[in-house]
């Protein structure tokens, strides 16, 4: 079975779990810690995948970095997934636990990249504008990239909407190409 896979069905587990226990928001947060700790250490993620360290130290360095930093049942699902010999997918689990977390809330992840950073009236009207849309509560994750010279990239899931004046110049640099005015044989 794929990691993927493994991954979604250990995020559902501890979804379901969550929710039973009335802790969902902190199991969140944990995850969403776990994830960022990932992230921003190349070594740890290395270190958790690594098949030549023993699941032992592996328990052990789990334990020291997030005992008291995380829910007892967050802590005790790193340390049973140590013992399954799965750590490797640790990191999968906190990204699918993510997604699964924002189906349950409705929540929708929106990427804007625009040119310039976008001011804070801008901000909440594009968001406000999205999820009158979607019918979603939506989180806006911001982009500047200077190329675009105008205009904005808007990305939820696997929509896309470019109003980008990169994307118009480019449109209309293929249309002159085409040159409507040669007959065609």
């Amino acid at each position: 079975m794929s990691d993927i896979r493994v991954a979604s069905r250990y995020a559902k587990s501890m979804l379901d779990l969550a929710l039973e226990q009335g802790i969902l928001e902190q199991v969140q947060q944990d995850m969403a810690l776990f994830a960022k700790t990932v992230k921003e250490n190349r070594d740890f993620d290395l270190f958790l995948s690594n098949p030549i360290i023993n699941h032992g130290k592996k328990l052990a360095i789990l334990k020291s970095l997030f005992t008291g930093k995380v829910s007892d049942l967050t802590l005790k699902f790193y340390l049973l997934i140590t013992q399954k010999n799965r750590e490797a997918i640790l990191a999968s689990v906190a990204t699918e636990f993510e997604k699964q977390y924002n189906a349950y809330k409705g929540i929708a992840i929106a990427h804007v990249t625009t040119a310039v950073p976008l001011t804070p009236e801008l901000r909440s009207q594009i968001g406000q504008k999205v999820s009158q849309e979607t019918g979603k509560t939506i989180q806006l994750r911001e982009n500047v990239d200077p190329t675009l010279i105008g205009g904005m990239v808007l990305r939820i899931g696997d929509n896309q909407l470019d109003g980008s004046i990169r994307t118009n110049l480019r449109n209309l640099r293929n249309k002159f190409k085409e040159n409507p005015y040669i007959n065609k044989l």
